[in-house]
């Protein structure tokens, strides 16, 4: 800001007007410049500790998810492997029992191609407007074909009606330039055959199995009708819609990959996943530990040069972090679905009085997993038997309302960066004001100035008058 003050001192009066200006400007602007400055610089730190907080409570909800993935669950109860991958694929729950299984894949299941009767024009051969009726399991599947549609155009308008439901068309062309429209569907197993109606010239029975070198009119299924998969188990034969095999063994789904090699089986093994649970249980506990101390750092006052805890945090004396730590804890007492685990303590971890961090006990952890049946207790305890029951996902809703777009940390960052603004109001306020105070005071003090020369002037004139009538009246 610049300053109208001129240096120096009063030519009339000698008084260093700069220099009192200043100093009245100062004490003037002081008070609430030090309240600016004040808040201003608590504001900037509860901001960067907003940012700090999502951060943090970001980090530990996304460990939770990583934890609790569906696909691949770190408190898996039981590890089932597979002898032959590239054969069958195998994942367990928590209901799964150790043992051995052998399986054989006889065959996997289909799903149902059909090819429509050639078209000698090609791609381009006109197809009559009308509905197209795909059919399939006794549900009808329309497709809107309008006037001067082609064959090609025909593919596009069922990829674009039936892509949802599986079905999708494409066009295969001949050496002698004759195309036939080819649709398939993704659903699997015996009856999920598809027929097509409605259009002449498009009808297919997927029940009729074209030959190796069908004839032009020839319209049916290629590579054969929809098959369900035949895998035996131990001998015991089964048969799946899919190439998912699922309930066939309790606890334990099937990925069919492709058929054994003659009648060699693939050994699955399933085994209690021991290990696997304590790596996964001190992820856990590190996760929270890492939060709780970065919520602690971020609330508690430090101590000054002195040693007295004057150094305020982000969140000194706010009770946000309190009621964040307060709906994470709960979920720690509360009772899951697991019948015969209920608190964390059952299985070693425990919560150390001075500090609230979790601790492992191992030795408590694996006298507790020596309990039949506990591996799958400890899986339904933290992945639940649904979607929102588990403690990793009560864990990761319990801080959803604060990091959440419009979230509670959301509201706070809007209200202080509200009052940022108004602060930056306040200090450009306060800048004009000091310009105004010491152009008027910078303006009296200089009148004060002229007056007081003016004043020193006349009065040496009637010094000098006076002195010179004095000189006068001496000389006579």
């Amino acid at each position: 800001m610049a300053s109208p003050i001129l240096p120096g001192s009063g030519l009339g009066s000698g008084l260093d007007i700069g220099a009192i200006v200043t100093a009245l400007v100062n004490a003037d602007k002081s008070a609430k410049q030090t309240q600016i400055d004040t808040q201003t610089k608590t504001n900037s730190l509860k901001i960067s500790g907003v940012g700090s907080l999502k951060s943090a409570l970001a980090a530990f909800q996304k460990s939770m998810t990583d934890l609790n993935k569906a696909s691949s669950p770190a408190f898996a109860g039981f590890t089932a492997t597979s002898g032959t991958p590239t054969v069958l694929g195998v994942t367990s729950d928590s209901t799964a029992v150790p043992g051995t299984y052998n399986v054989v894949v006889k065959s996997l299941a289909t799903g149902s191609k059909v090819a429509s009767a050639s078209f000698a024009g090609g791609t381009t051969s006109a197809i009559p407007s009308g509905t197209l009726k795909i059919s399939q399991n006794g549900t009808d599947y329309p497709v809107t074909i309008p006037a001067n549609a082609t064959l090609q155009s025909t593919r596009d308008a069922i990829n674009t009606a039936q892509a949802s439901n599986g079905i999708s068309a494409n066009i295969v062309t001949d050496s002698s330039g004759a195309s036939r429209l080819v649709i398939s569907s993704n659903k699997t197993g015996a009856g999920s055959d598809l027929s097509v109606s409605g259009i002449a010239g498009l009808e297919i029975d997927g029940t009729k199995v074209m030959g190796g070198t069908p004839a032009a009119g020839d319209a049916g299924s290629v590579n054969g009708v929809a098959k369900d998969a035949a895998i035996t188990i131990d001998g015991l034969a089964v048969t799946s819609k899919s190439n998912t095999v699922t309930g066939a063994i309790s606890g334990l789904t099937l990925n069919l990959a492709s058929m054994s090699t003659g009648d060699t089986p693939t050994v699955v093994t399933v085994a209690t996943n021991t290990t696997g649970i304590q790596t996964s249980l001190q992820t856990f506990v590190d996760s929270y530990n890492t939060l709780k101390k970065a919520i602690d750092t971020l609330s508690k006052a430090t101590p000054d040069a002195d040693g007295n805890l004057t150094v305020s945090a982000a969140f000194t004396g706010d009770s946000l972090p309190r009621s964040l730590m307060a709906d994470i804890r709960e979920q720690l007492t509360e009772s899951g679905p697991s019948a015969q685990l209920t608190v964390l303590s059952q299985l070693g971890v425990m919560t150390d009085s001075k500090t609230g961090l979790l601790a492992l006990d191992t030795a408590v952890f694996n006298k507790r997993m020596d309990t039949p049946g506990m591996a799958g207790q400890v899986q339904q305890m933290f992945s639940g038997t649904n979607a929102t029951n588990g403690l990793l996902a009560r864990m990761s809703s319990a801080v959803d309302p604060y990091v959440k777009t419009g979230g509670l940390l959301d509201q706070r960052s809007s209200n202080l960066t509200n009052l940022s603004s108004s602060l930056q109001k306040q200090q450009t306020a306060l800048d004009l004001h000091v310009t105004s105070l010491t152009a008027t005071l910078t303006a009296k003090y200089n009148a004060m100035d002229l007056l007081v020369g003016q004043m020193k002037a006349t009065a040496s004139n009637i010094t000098s008058f006076f002195s010179s009538l004095n000189a006068q009246q001496s000389a006579k």
